[in-house]
This record gives structure tokens, sequence and C-alpha cells, in this order.
């Protein structure tokens, strides 16, 4: 069975970027996935300003990270840029962490004009860990993601079908993935 890890890159919480990454991780259970989230502004933030590669709070989300088959990066956009937290914590991950794995980058924004964000930012790193299969980004302009006051969250119908669309392609990768290491173990 796939094994999927979603991460929060969001310093706040409540947000409607972990909103969307809840909202995205029950689709997958649903669908039989196991999923889990970690967020990062959990982590010790002595361990992330200070770059302690070794700080035993990292040894549970490195574990996880390397049985995931697929893995979801969730962030706001924040002038441009994904969050500083979620750097400091890409920046603490083996040299080749994100190999093997499909990658679904999710983000949040106040505005459009930062869409791109994801291209030139992110991507480049997580290219730099090691992820060649990573989808298209869906990427959410705040007012498409409205918080009930109950907690949960509503989205704009466009965004919606945007985020179910790539999560069918998101399982269908992994799927694929897992199965061509299957057939890969077999052969050898």
């Amino acid at each position: 069975m796939a094994y999927i890890l979603a991460i929060a890159g969001s310093p706040s919480h409540p947000s409607r970027t972990y909103g969307i990454l809840e909202y995205a991780t029950q689709i997958l259970s649903q669908q039989g996935l196991e999923t889990e989230i970690i967020s990062v502004r959990d982590l010790p933030a002595e361990d992330l300003v200070f770059g302690r590669y070794n700080s035993p709070a990292l040894e549970k989300p490195k574990a996880l990270l390397e049985q995931a088959s697929g893995v979801i990066i969730a962030t706001p956009i924040y002038k441009a840029a994904y969050t500083g937290v979620l750097k400091s914590f890409l920046d603490l991950l083996p040299q080749k962490a994100l190999t093997g794995k499909v990658i679904l980058p999710l983000a949040t924004g106040g505005t459009i004009a930062h869409l791109l964000s994801i291209e030139y930012a992110l991507k480049p790193v997580l290219g730099e860990l090691g992820a060649r299969h990573i989808l298209s980004t869906v990427y959410a302009v705040d007012k498409q993601i409205v918080i009930q006051p109950d907690g949960s969250l509503q989205l704009d119908e466009e965004i919606d079908q945007r985020l179910k669309d790539v999560l069918k392609e998101f399982v269908e990768a992994v799927n694929k993935s897992l199965s061509d290491l299957k057939e890969l173990a077999y052969t050898n």
C-alpha cells in the first residue's frame, strides 16, 4: 500500500494552507491510501534556525519521508517565495531525500501574481533533493479558500475540481511508481 506524507509549511495554525492540505489527505484516505501530515512549525525552532541536522526531533520526519511513496508539500507564498520555516526544514533533509518519490506542491497566496513562485523558488530545491517526478502545482488565492466558523474548509468550485484532478493524477503516479519498483525487484 502506498504511504503519503503531507508536509505543511505554514508557520501559523489554523491556516488556509493547512486546511487545503488536510482536505487533500482526507480525499486520499477515502481512496484507501495511508496518509500522515507533519507540520514543520511544530519542529523545534532552534533546530531549524541553527541547522541541527542530527536533532532527535528530526528523526521521525526523516523516517516518515523515507517510507513515503508520495509527498505533498503545501506552503503559503509570502513576498514571492515559500516560507522560511519550510526552507529551513528542507535544508536539513538528506541530499537525495526525495529520490524516487512523486511530489505534489500545493500553494496558497494573497494574489495570483505569485503563482510562478513555486516554479522558480520551490521546484529547484525539490530537484536538488532528488525529486524527478514533480506534478503540476495547485495554487489557490486566499479568497478561493474559506475557513468556516466550525473549522471546516470551503473551496471555490474551480480550485476544488483542480485539486481533485491533480490528486487523481498523484494517486496514479504513485501507484505506477510502486508497480515499477515491484517489477524491477522481480526482474532482479
